[in-house]
């Protein structure tokens, strides 16, 4: 059986519970309710746009409260966990919705996961189901999730979104249907709502060490963060978003993303993909007023519309770009080129959310990624000693908040280094602060690298390296990117009397150990030994250093 989620959270001090409560940031409502008032205000509006399919909001709300019913039914049970590796369609968005009414919550998987990360976040989690697609880019995600279950210590339900149900499986469409009595549906469900300091959702950390961390954001604060967001980022019951990036990313799905424009009775539009083509025209098709990027899409589109134009692009307003910093060159063409206005965001699936504000002047959306949503946001930018840095200089960003959980789920020894023992959490990003407020991201102090918003830890990557004879010694480190703005390059020593490895070879015990693609290295460096610090460790800022230098255009045009 399952422990309970209390027994690996780390809660609020009671204090500030209290504070956030009084101030109106914690609404003390849990999120599904505030989604089923949002239906009750717009009922007949259209809530939720994929493909041909068109749902309103009495529809949808309808549609989740049956399919919350019948998770109950097959015993999940409120506080039970379900891993969710849904594409972009409107299946995502009627079982989260389904989960935050019923208490059941969900664990934000990306449909690039295998069989190492699904895994790991089955037991940590210990989930109950998991909800997949039959197959996705011929990858057959029914047949691993039934695997998966082989390894479950419990009941395991495997709930597939699409054609093809394999026996034992249990048709996620067909739950979705209407009820039978919708209001004893609703009755039922409003009856055993869950507290609004319950955990609602679990998110994915992009750690550094190792596999991601949980992060549990409960219906008060993960309700905030999608409220908060909406009024920063003039969001209404006239928009129209766009969710092209992975739904199960904090930045679509909150900030403020689907749940953000659902709240306040907008549209969301599901995109399985920010193909420029296919976004352009949904954009025109649906008359797209905002939508999210990470730098890499944003460089597509702007090159997508210079060849072919922006005319499709007439109702978007705000172009949002987060998950990595977005160069000024490209943030200085947004407007002229695509005609809306740019909102830089720097968040964390860990709470802190920075914003440009739309009536921000030019030059401070091109320069800047933000300044804190909240009033009582706190950030501190220190040095090595954990000791402020004078205004203006770069240092490493601590933060606390009414939306800052205050602890990783289970992971006592992690939070130990992650969090300080008054509660700030350690982000990772080197920042300076303008005199304006305004926060310019530098760079990283983790072993992180960063491909085009997919956060990949360097550890994880070496450890399966590892594993391979021929490998003495393995360091990743990020590598330059025009595009994707970082991509993963190995660095290893191979062992005496072995072949050096190879590229392909590396990808395919990779792949085969079942990884993520997207972690797979792009580069591959075979030297002597590795660079090392005065202590004995390895130096990656000097491999950072060297793999910059060997991609470096010579004078004929070309890298060493």
């Amino acid at each position: 059986m399952a422990a309970p989620i209390t027994e690996g959270t780390v809660p609020w001090p009671e204090a500030d519970a209290a504070r956030f409560v009084a101030a109106g940031y914690w609404a003390g409502r849990p999120l599904g309710d505030l989604l089923r008032e949002a239906a009750d205000r717009h009922p007949a509006a259209t809530a939720l746009v994929d493909g041909e399919l068109r749902q309103t909001y009495a529809e949808l709300a309808d549609r989740a409260d049956a399919l919350a019913c019948r998770l109950l039914d097959l015993g999940l049970a409120p506080g039970d966990r379900i891993v969710v590796q849904l594409s972009n369609g409107w299946e995502f968005t009627a079982l989260t919705w389904a989960c935050l009414r019923a208490g059941i919550v969900p664990v934000m998987a990306l449909p690039a996961h295998r069989r190492m990360e699904l895994a790991y976040l089955a037991a940590h989690s210990e989930a109950v189901a998991i909800a997949v697609p039959d197959r996705l880019r011929d990858f057959d995600h029914q047949a691993l999730a039934h695997e998966l279950g082989k390894e479950a210590p419990g009941p395991w339900h495997v709930l597939v979104a699409g054609e093809e149900i394999a026996s034992g499986s249990l048709d996620l469409r067909a739950l979705c249907a209407p009820g039978e009595d919708p209001a004893a549906d609703r009755a039922r469900l409003d009856a055993a709502a869950p507290g609004s300091r319950d955990v609602a959702v679990f998110l994915l950390s992009g750690g550094t060490t190792g596999l991601p961390k949980l992060i549990a954001r409960t219906h008060d604060d993960y309700a905030y963060n999608a409220r908060a967001s909406s009024e920063v980022c003039g969001v209404d019951q006239d928009t129209v978003y766009l969710v092209s990036l992975p739904a199960g990313h904090n930045f679509p799905l909150a900030c403020p993303g689907i749940l953000g424009t659902l709240l306040v009775g907008g549209k969301v539009v599901m995109l399985p993909s920010p193909e420029p083509a296919r976004a352009f025209a949904a954009i025109d098709a649906e008359g797209v007023t905002h939508t999210a990027v990470v730098p890499a899409v944003a460089g597509r589109w702007l090159e997508h519309a210079e060849r072919h134009g922006a005319h499709q692009l007439a109702s978007l307003r705000v172009l949002q770009a987060g998950g990595a910093r977005l160069a000024d060159e490209l943030a200085r063409r947004v407007r002229p080129v695509l005609g809306a206005t740019l909102q830089q965001v720097f968040g964390m699936a860990e709470g802190l959310l920075n914003y440009t504000r739309l009536d921000d002047p030019e030059d401070v959306i091109c320069t800047t990624q933000g300044r804190p949503m909240c009033p009582d946001d706190e950030v501190r930018l220190v040095d090595p000693l954990d000791e402020d840095v004078p205004e203006g200089e770069p240092g490493s960003l601590l933060t606390r908040g009414p939306y800052t959980p205050r602890g990783y789920y289970r992971a006592p020894e992690h939070n130990a280094r992650a969090f300080t023992d008054d509660g700030w959490y350690r982000s990772g990003d080197i920042c300076r602060r303008t005199p304006e407020g305004n926060l310019v991201v530098e760079g990283r102090d983790k072993d992180m690298i960063n491909r085009g918003g997919e956060k990949i830890s360097a550890e994880e990557v070496e450890n399966l390296v590892y594993e391979l004879a021929e490998v003495s010694q393995a360091a990743a480190v990020a590598m330059p990117d025009p595009e994707l703005g970082e991509r993963v390059c190995l660095y290893v020593v191979t062992k005496p009397g072995h072949d050096a490895p190879t590229l392909d070879g590396i990808r395919a015990a990779m792949d085969a150990a079942g990884v993520a693609r997207f972690k797979l290295p792009e580069h591959l460096v075979c030297v002597t030994e590795l660079a090392a610090t005065k202590v004995g460790k390895i130096d990656k800022k000097a491999l950072r250093a060297d793999i910059a230098a060997r991609i470096a255009p010579t004078a004929d045009g070309t890298g060493q």
